[in-house]
């Protein structure tokens, strides 16, 4: 029998001080979940181990609604057959949870977006990056309106980080389900951008187009 990885050991672990000190203490909330979910906030945020979006925003189990994928992109609406994964969790939350609020969330060091910007994955057969290539391909005009400006590559990731956000509000707006209730004022979109380095929140002002840091 071969021997569990270390890391996953560090897991179970993990899972233990949960049931000691997270689940035992919070029965009553635990039983409550388990007849369902009721969030009003959806997060679309990276798959990068560094931004858990509910330890970000302090948030207890059953609070938000998230998806996670490579650099926290939304596809445009389609209707062609396929496994849609993001426009399914995204119908999920408008139509069956009928959130309030969605958040798109990036994030500072975004391997993602430096996929996008350096074109690390182009012609990459798939299992070798080739998947990333592909998705991170939503980014292509985003990515050459940065590289027209001619920013040193430090600046020009951090404007690609923002441009992606945006690129994503873009597309979650093509969805018939999603415009028809921000129009009815039953929906609000937002963009974040999370600073790893500083552990700033800066959030997107539609009206100006810019980032600011959240402020107490």
């Amino acid at each position: 029998m071969s021997k569990t990885p270390s890391d996953f050991t560090g897991l179970l672990a993990g899972y233990q001080r949960f049931r000691s000190t997270g689940w035992s203490p919070q029965r009553d909330r635990w039983a409550e979940l388990a007849e369902g979910q009721s969030p009003k906030v959806m997060v679309i945020a990276c798959s990068d181990s560094r931004v858990d979006p509910a330890q970000i925003f302090d948030v207890s189990p059953g609070e938000i609604f998230v998806v996670r994928n490579v650099a926290n992109l939304v596809p445009p609406y389609e209707t062609t057959p396929g496994r849609h994964g993001v426009s399914a969790a995204l119908e999920f939350a408008v139509t069956v949870l009928e959130v309030s609020d969605v958040i798109v969330m990036g994030h500072g060091a975004c391997g993602g977006v430096k996929a996008s910007l350096q074109r690390l994955f182009e012609n990459a057969p798939r299992g070798e990056g080739g998947f990333i290539a592909d998705w991170v391909k939503l980014l292509d005009d985003a990515r050459d309106e940065v590289e027209a400006k001619g920013l040193p590559e430090a600046e020009a990731i951090r404007a690609l980080e923002f441009a992606c956000i945006k690129v994503s509000l873009a597309n979650l707006r093509s969805f018939p389900m999603v415009r028809e209730r921000e129009q009815a004022d039953k929906l609000k979109l937002h963009g974040g951008l999370f600073a790893i380095a500083d552990g700033q929140l800066h959030l997107l002002d539609e009206g100006t187009g810019s980032f600011a840091p959240v402020t107490a």
